[in-house]
């Protein structure tokens, strides 16, 4: 977005541009040609649905985690997911089978307790276990699914020589925003641990966090190990799910400043969004965005700085002590009115917000390759309020 078109969306506001969608999703849809894997959008990083037809031109299915998002995979994208969770409960499980093509079982207790009924769905549905190599190099626990203990999927030393009946495919799931090299090192592991059940089936899911449109990744390194492994096993479809790759910087948050405090040499400018509220990632991971025009500083800058060289923390209007970020080195000293752009802030953050305080809420919008802004979604008190009772 340009200055202009900074200033003509509401605030606060996520706001997509399908100019930056279109760039990724032509290149997920070229490494799948190139391939000759299948790769689906997960709605648990992506599933802002008014976007969906646009999806549509470029991928045919997507993954689910829960029923609800199942449900959003056949009304809304109009196919039926590959379907994953923890655990599925007998209330759910028949609502699951109507909106899923694939559902892999956590467990083999899962497997147990609920492969029987699927014989029973509208339509065929093509069963999978989760398996857990037992190695991964994502470096923040909070989101290792291999970590010692791991709740996730069914170790070699655990599954049977003979695969239970109807098990077709195994889903693995150990990245996070990585790189291909991380993907060649899990193959490793994959292939040494479960290789010889892999000839037995017929697909392999290898889950998301593969980040193929970050600018540094090595596409063409991801293409030649993909068809190594299908020469290595012909008889497997090779399917990825990433969420984060497909709107991995395709967007921004645009807020406004609301007030600019001070205390003890610290001056804080603070805005009418929320880092615990809408920007969770934030504090979880914890993660520090890029802000338009603005340079982040570590400690030792800002201890070191003037203090008139523009420097502020970034507050948020929720009651939360530690909803800040900071610090930021402006071009100018901010005042109210000012807008912020957090960038990058479409991935996961659409669907992590909460409406903690019952604060305003952004709307969502999309900014067409035309120029044209169309707002998709704005929140009102009812939204809030429709939420508890």
């Amino acid at each position: 977005m340009n200055k202009e078109q900074i200033m003509q969306v509401p605030s606060p506001c996520y706001v997509m541009e399908e100019a930056l969608l279109r760039r990724n999703l032509k290149l997920i849809s070229r490494v799948a040609r190139e391939a000759d894997v299948e790769i689906i959008l997960a709605f648990k990083a992506f599933a802002l649905w008014k976007s969906f037809p646009i999806f549509r031109e470029y991928i045919n299915s997507v993954t689910a985690s829960s029923i609800h998002e199942a449900r959003l995979a056949r009304e809304e994208f109009g196919s039926l997911a590959h379907t994953f969770s923890p655990a599925y409960t007998d209330e759910e499980f028949d609502e699951i089978m109507r909106c899923s093509s694939h559902i892999s079982f956590n467990s083999l207790t899962q497997y147990q307790r609920f492969y029987e009924r699927t014989k029973d769905a509208p339509h065929s549905i093509s069963c999978g276990i989760r398996i857990n190599p037992e190695y991964s190099e994502i470096e923040t626990e909070l989101y290792n699914p291999c970590a010692p203990g791991s709740r996730f999927g069914v170790t070699a030393d655990s599954l049977p020589e003979n695969l239970p009946s109807g098990i077709e495919g195994f889903h693995c799931h150990c990245h996070c925003e990585s790189d291909s090299y991380a993907l060649e090192h899990s193959l490793e592991h994959i292939e040494r641990k479960f290789g010889r059940w892999l000839s037995c089936l017929k697909w392999l899911n290898l889950g998301g966090g593969h980040l193929m449109t970050r600018a540094d990744y090595d596409v063409e390194h991801l293409i030649e190990l993909l068809k190594g492994l299908k020469s290595r096993y012909p008889n497997l479809h090779i399917i990825l799910e990433p969420g984060s790759a497909f709107a991995w910087q395709t967007g921004s948050l645009v807020s406004s400043v609301v007030d600019v405090v001070e205390s003890r040499g610290i001056r804080t400018a603070i805005l009418n969004v929320s880092f615990t509220c809408h920007m969770p990632d934030c504090l979880e991971m914890p993660y520090q965005p890029r802000v338009t025009d603005a340079e982040s500083l570590d400690a030792d800058a800002v201890k070191g700085a003037p203090f008139n060289e523009n420097i502020y923390r970034l507050g948020g209007n929720s009651c939360l002590s530690g909803d800040y970020m900071g610090s930021w080195r402006f071009q100018a000293p901010l005042r109210v009115g000012d807008r912020i752009v957090f960038e990058d802030m479409i991935h996961y953050t659409t669907v992590k917000t909460n409406m903690f305080n019952g604060i305003s809420h952004p709307s969502i919008a999309l900014l067409h390759v035309d120029g044209e802004l169309e707002i998709l979604k704005q929140f009102v008190y009812e939204d809030y309020r429709d939420r508890m009772c």
